[in-house]
């Protein structure tokens, strides 16, 4: 470097300070020197047109850290400098200013700026001081947003009306469509809705719902904050806003029910709330209530509710009649007393019945407490429950269309956010699955065989005979078809086709030999055990634990098993025990298996968990109580080669022209191995050809299919089914007041009705016209599988009989539909109660009450397998949707 660019030595002074030092004579060297002293210039920052000081001694030069630091010593020099150049009215150029003798003592100058609206950060402060706000920042800015509220509270006021219960009261069709895309039917008008007057409205039913939901309703604003600041709350945490608590607010609520429950949605209520309840009067606000509330059955206000529950209108309604209605708004899927188990599995008649009990009680108990009925008055009210009325027919919702409206409002509900109060109002579009030729031609199997074989003018046995039958497409998943009864217009309003409570019998069977298959039994895991394996079939037969102890009864006696009669079957294999249907070989195989494998190849192929009966020797046989649909579409994971989808009976929903989400089709999943699906179909072909199913050979083309029949002839069934479909058919007695199975012994004119007589000649009458155009597939064929494991005591050495399905029929005793069976059943200490405490003997819901027998019958006499004390039908659990809603 040049030496005229050099830097000049830095001074070893630094500033005014070090002069000030230097003048009193204290450098005696104590401190160390300041950066820059050494004179190096490693030690040098800055320049020195940064370190002049005019009060410094000689004007050296002083060093700095930086040029922020140097900044910030000349604003502090400035100050300094105006302050000594202030005289004593701190004005410049005055005495004592520059020319003046001393020091002003005035307020010091600022270099002059533009000033600025908000002072933030702000100016004149160093460090966190800038960053600190003023008291005038603060108040300013709390002034502005209260005032800022203030106005965003009056305008939403202002723009926000008053509700019209009238327009609450508009509503439009729900329309439903084919599969072709051709109309079914439109339901939902809005017909059962109509105003009515505060004095056409009980008191009784006006102070019913005051006592059980805002006893503040003529004292209150009409806005409940703590119901807003939960509804905040909730929203904050990701859920849906809570209902308003006061009946304004649901008042308000109940016009809005096409939209979404969001947090703006709750604000904007409040807003009409408030203005509702300075502009209106209490007896118009309450009156708006009860007129656009809604109860259930497709019933919107006061005035058809009461028609709808109780026939009459609402200005006659009783106080325990009121005291049932107001009950319903807490939500009429569980507090109607005839059951919503379609819905949820949990509101069976007998549950939703005694909740209706319970709270239309206690509601009458606050009237009371708030003297708003006599002493007088309230013993006569709950002296006796008011039993509404079982639901009616609506327009249009005859024959098998009500079923199908039926299952396609579930799956709408169960498959999207929109509640069945915003449902009820319509505006929905659905296209369904069904087909119309297929439910038409499955309506009219079971009319056939109905006229052909029950007659119940002529026998009182064929009295409250009914049939549930539903059809899916293998691989596919979608539902063609179903018939749930005898239609709404003829007071049969449970779906058959979609509840639960009848058990399957021996058509759970392919889910044992299934499980066998796959996972082996406890002597031949991880290897499957092969259907040409050997068990005793003989009747009456004790049950083995896989530890090799007997299965005991309640009571700790000997369990047997028996079977339909007691032919001696001996050894035979698990192919000729599916055939001809015999028990015990199935009891014992579960047990080898282990029944949670069985209950998990069931769930897979389509059995809902919710219908599984508990998990005892008798599992294997049926006592289980899946839907017909559910069944079918089990036995076309099997027409599949293991795929399974779940059942579905809508492909769209739209609303005011737009697609809503969630009814994409189901996926197909890979539910039990190929190799196994096709090792069940070959064997069930042979049901068909050989054994208890021979019925359906009818259908002349290639089939598979399982016959199954309850214990004291309870039900009986058929699910068979082709590559292009999978159909099931359930036929049962039921007593229509306490809904308990009933016997079919005598039913049709026979001792006994089989899934192999009845069930089957209807399965066979609708595939053959539901398949009439269709061809021939056949089945892929079924290789071998599994190790062959005789149970023990089997004789040896194991034949191997022929896989393929033989054309001529078995020479043991080949069962015939209509041979009469006629020995009694085996008491209920013989064949249930197990020892850890799970009796098989019924318990109200069907799953543990009928033990399976085979689905034919045979020349010898009838044994059944498993008995019980009854069973009670139930509703939804089990069906389409149950476990997936609600």
């Amino acid at each position: 470097m040049s030496e005229h660019r050099r830097k000049p030595p830095q001074p070893q002074g630094g500033g005014r300070a070090a002069a000030r030092r230097g003048q009193s004579g204290s450098s005696s060297g104590s401190r160390a020197a300041p950066r820059g002293a050494t004179g190096s210039p490693s030690d040098s920052y800055g320049s020195s047109s940064y370190g002049s000081d005019s009060n410094g001694p000689g004007g050296e030069e002083r060093p700095y850290g930086g040029r922020a630091e140097a900044r910030r010593a000349a604003q502090r020099g400035s100050r300094r400098r105006g302050a000594d150049n202030a005289g004593p009215s701190g004005r410049r150029g005055g005495p004592g200013g520059p020319t003046g003798p001393g020091r002003g003592k005035g307020r010091a100058s600022t270099a002059p700026g533009k000033k600025r609206l908000i002072d933030y950060p702000r100016a004149g402060r160093y460090g966190w001081r800038r960053w600190v706000p003023s008291w005038k920042l603060v108040s300013g800015l709390f002034v502005g947003f209260v005032g800022s509220l203030v106005a965003l509270v009056g305008v939403s006021y202002a723009m926000v009306s008053i509700p019209n219960e009238n327009d609450a009261a508009k509503s439009q069709n729900n329309v439903y469509y084919w599969a072709d895309g051709s109309q079914m039917v439109a339901t939902g008008t809005g017909v059962n809705r109509q105003n009515v007057s505060i004095d056409q409205i009980p008191e009784a039913m006006q102070w019913a719902v005051i006592s059980a939901e805002n006893k503040s309703f003529y004292q209150d604003s009409g806005v409940d904050p703590q119901g807003l600041l939960r509804a905040v709350v909730n929203m904050a945490r990701g859920g849906q806003t809570q209902g308003g608590s006061t009946i304004t607010q649901q008042y308000v609520k109940n016009t809005y029910l096409s939209q979404q429950q969001t947090l703006t949605r709750k604000f904007k209520e409040m807003f009409i709330s408030i203005k509702v309840g300075t502009k209106l009067d209490k007896k118009q606000i309450l009156q708006g209530y009860l007129n656009t509330s809604y109860f259930g059955r497709g019933a919107y206000g006061i005035q058809a509710a009461a028609q709808t529950y109780y026939g009459k209108n609402a200005v006659d309604l009783t106080p325990s009649e009121c005291s049932v209605l107001a009950a319903l708004l807490k939500g009429p899927t569980y507090f109607d007393p005839e059951g919503n188990a379609d819905l949820d599995p949990t509101a069976t008649q007998a549950a939703n019945t005694k909740r209706s009990q319970d709270r239309s009680r206690w509601i009458l108990e606050q009237m009371h407490n708030d003297h708003h009925l006599s002493d007088a008055e309230y013993q006569k009210a709950i002296s006796k429950y008011p039993m509404p009325d079982g639901r009616k027919a609506t327009r249009g919702m005859t024959g098998q269309i009500s079923y199908l409206v039926d299952t396609a409002k579930k799956y709408v509900l169960a498959h999207s956010d929109i509640t069945e109060a915003q449902f009820d109002q319509g505006g929905y579009a659905i296209k369904t699955t069904f087909e119309k030729d297929k439910v038409n031609e499955l309506a009219a199997a079971v009319k056939k065989v109905q006229k052909e074989r029950i007659d119940p003018k002529k026998r009182d046995l064929d009295k409250y005979v009914q049939f549930g039958a539903a059809s899916v497409k293998p691989k596919d998943g979608a539902i063609v078809a179903l018939y749930g009864g005898d239609g709404y217009e003829n007071g049969h309003f449970t779906n058959n086709a979609d509840t639960s409570g009848v058990p399957v019998g021996s058509t759970w069977k392919p889910f044992v030999l299934a499980a066998a298959m796959q996972y082996g039994t406890y002597k031949t895991s991880p290897e499957g055990l092969s259907p040409l394996s050997k068990y005793n079939g003989n009747d009456h037969l004790k049950v083995l634990n896989q530890d090799g102890s007997t299965v005991l009864a309640k009571d700790n006696s000997v369990f047997y098993q028996r079977n339909e009669s007691d032919y001696k079957w001996g050894y035979i294999t698990l192919r000729k025990a599916m055939e001809q249907s015999v028990n015990t070989p199935f009891v014992q195989l579960g047990m080898d298996v282990g029944l949670t494998h069985v209950r998990d190849v069931a769930q897979a192929s389509g059995v809902l968990k919710d219908s599984f009966s508990t998990l005892n020797p008798s599992f294997s046989i049926g006592t289980s109580t899946p839907s017909a649909i559910r069944m079918a579409d089990a036995y076309s994971t099997f027409a599949a080669s293991g795929q399974h989808t779940d059942p579905y009976s809508v492909t769209s929903v739209k609303k005011d022209g737009q697609d809503l989400p969630g009814f994409t089709k189901p996926k197909i999943t890979s539910a039990i191995p190929s190799d196994v699906a096709n090792n069940v179909t070959n064997v069930l072909q042979n049901v068909i050809q050989n054994g208890t199913g021979q019925n359906a050979k009818a259908l002349g083309r290639t089939a598979a299919g399982k016959t199954g029949t309850t214990d004291s002839n309870k039900s009986a069934w058929f699910v068979g089914y082709t590559q292009q479909l999978s159909t099931s058919v359930a036929m049962f007695r039921e007593n229509p007041k306490d809904h308990q199975l009933l016997s079919m012994n005598g039913t049709a004119g026979v001792a006994s009705i089989h899934g192999g007589d009845i069930p089957t000649s209807v399965w066979t009458e609708y595939m053959k016209a539901a398949l009439k155009n269709a061809n021939d597939n056949g089945f892929p064929s079924a290789t071998e599988i599994g190790k062959v494991q005789d149970e023990a005591g089997a004789p040896t050495p194991t034949p191997t009989p022929s896989v393929t399905p033989s054309q001529t029929a078995s020479n043991s005793p080949s069962p015939s539909p209509s041979t009469p069976s006629t020995s009694p059943s085996p008491s209920a200490s013989d064949t249930c109660q197990w020892s850890w405490g799970n009796p098989c003997n019924g318990n109200g819901n069907g799953g543990n009450g009928t033990g399976g027998t085979d689905g034919g019958t045979t020349p010898t006499p009838t044994a059944t397998d498993t008995t019980g004390n009854g069973s009670t039908r139930g509703n939804g659990n089990g069906g389409l949707f149950a476990g997936q809603n609600g």
